[in-house]
């Protein structure tokens, strides 16, 4: 099977975990950031994780080295764009990348700015290689609560403009569902769309709390239902689609191998799947290796593939318009 010549839509896909090692690179140089090495190997080396580490956070520690990159408005639209960029090339036709804008105010940068960055670097690749895409914002659950009011505030002049929905990622700690009540609040009246990261790391109730007290209407990763029923039902019931990520799910050992993903188990139960990327450069990954991967460890058919199209169009955060266009590549 020709899996580059398969439409593709990847919903789940971290733009710091996605920064070229190349441009790294180039980019440190150019704002006199001091990096371990100018060896590309090496510094790929240092932005890719094991193919197993001890746990997410070993995982989320290759995020360090791209943030100190990311503190301009240039490097956040370049590396916007290039991953988009790099997307098209795969033949992914829509595209939701997610980011925390509080990781990139180091040196001063505005929530706006930092948010039309990434926004404009988009743009730039939808107008030159036909790709669509949003933004959605992310919130650390580790870090100050100070200003994700102010997040919020400020990406809601973007709605439907280059951003569509709220998340919250970082480490996974239990029960995390309830402090961020107010917040996911405040993002659902001013119109966003809510993903929340939940049940990656052994803890189904998180996706049970992230369903029932959050509201969300995807869930990222979400394996862990597979240990809790009621998470599990709820799921089901209110059609929650779960944001997969096969390859970054071995990595951080929430299964131990592939053939132990429950993927094909969640799709022949009738739960909404997706197959996403999480981190195209932290996992060494693209959207044509996820689809390989799971389809032949799965042994799914080409209409198995396109039925989990369909679900990724249905819940994906586009404009019906866009929804309809996606559509039309089905064969």
């Amino acid at each position: 099977m020709n899996y580059h010549a398969l439409p593709k839509i990847d919903l789940h896909c971290h733009l710091d975990g996605s920064v070229r090692p190349k441009t790294m690179i180039e980019l440190a140089n150019l704002q006199d950031v001091t990096i371990p090495s100018q060896d590309i190997n090496e510094i790929s080396a240092l932005m890719t994780a094991p193919e197993t580490c001890q746990n997410l956070e070993e995982y989320l520690m290759c995020f360090d080295l791209p943030l100190s990159v990311m503190q301009t408005e240039a490097g956040i639209e370049r590396i916007s764009f290039e991953l988009f960029e790099d997307a098209a090339k795969e033949n992914v036709k829509y595209f939701e990348v997610r980011f925390g804008p509080q990781l990139h105010q180091q040196q001063g940068l505005s929530l706006d700015q930092i948010i039309g960055s990434a926004v404009k670097g988009m743009q730039r690749a939808q107008v030159q290689y036909g790709i669509k895409g949003n933004y959605i914002l992310s919130i650390l659950r580790t870090m100050d609560k100070s200003n994700i009011h102010d997040v919020i505030d400020v990406g809601a002049a973007y709605l439907n403009k280059g951003v569509v929905a709220f998340d919250l990622a970082g480490a996974e700690l239990a029960g995390f569902c309830n402090e961020f009540i107010p917040y996911v609040d405040h993002a659902i009246e001013k119109g966003y769309r809510i993903t929340i990261h939940a049940g990656e790391q052994g803890i189904g109730q998180n996706v049970f709390d992230a369903v029932t007290l959050l509201n969300a209407e995807r869930i990222g990763h979400g394996i862990d239902i597979k240990g809790h029923q009621k998470a599990y039902d709820v799921v089901k019931m209110r059609s929650v689609a779960l944001e997969s990520c096969p390859s970054s799910n071995i990595q951080t050992k929430a299964v131990d191998t592939l053939s132990q993903h429950p993927i094909k188990e969640f799709y022949k139960d009738g739960v909404l799947i997706t197959i996403n990327t999480d981190n195209r450069t932290v996992s060494n990954t693209t959207m044509v290796n996820e689809i390989r991967k799971v389809m032949e460890e799965f042994h799914l058919t080409r209409e198995d593939y396109f039925a989990i199209y369909k679900v990724s169009v249905a819940q994906s955060f586009a404009s019906d318009q866009v929804k309809q266009e996606l559509l039309k590549f089905i064969e």
